[in-house]
């Protein structure tokens, strides 16, 4: 079964008219939890749960990250090119790209996205309208874990020298 056939299955139950939805990404450096902003961007959350359900993130790392701008996780072959074997199209919308913004990772084509996200560290007014934000950490405790992967050491490639992995990826209804 491809990965998007698993992902359009997993996702068959949603109801973002009467539950809301957040993603908690267990690492080895603490817990973030994401609150999902299916108003601004039903796609995104849709496919991001997905791929959660499916398990698609567990085990993956933050193979980019850049102090003060981003950390960036959801390759498969953990070097930034590597997606599910498909695409989505862009929701650009009014959120702004601020701390504790997950926002979709893409090429130069803005219907490229595919698994790859990021979460800011600081404020990028340039990405605004340009990548689709999609959610938001919900609390200082996940916001500490961002700014603790945020602040790995990396080498000349944004890649950490210490691992920063996803050992779980979990959907909450709350």
């Amino acid at each position: 079964m491809s990965i998007r056939k698993t992902v359009d299955d997993a996702t068959q139950d949603l109801d973002f008219d009467n539950k809301k939805y957040q993603l908690q990404i267990d690492t080895n450096h603490g817990t973030i939890t994401l609150d999902l902003f299916p108003e601004r961007a039903p796609g995104h959350c849709r496919n991001i749960i997905g791929l959660a359900r499916a398990g698609f993130y567990d085990g993956l790392g933050f193979h980019r990250i850049i102090n003060g701008f981003m950390i960036q996780g959801g390759c498969p072959q953990g070097t930034g090119t590597g997606g599910p074997g498909y695409q989505i199209k862009a929701e650009f919308n009014d959120l702004p790209h601020e701390s504790g913004v997950l926002s979709m990772a893409r090429s130069n084509d803005p219907n490229s996205a595919g698994s790859q996200f990021f979460i800011c560290l600081g404020k990028h007014a340039y990405l605004d309208r340009q990548y689709t934000a999609f959610g938001k950490t919900v609390d200082d405790a996940s916001m500490e874990v961002v700014r603790k992967i945020g602040s790995l050491e990396t080498d000349r490639n944004d890649r950490p020298r210490t691992e920063a992995k996803m050992t779980k990826v979990t959907v909450l209804e709350v």
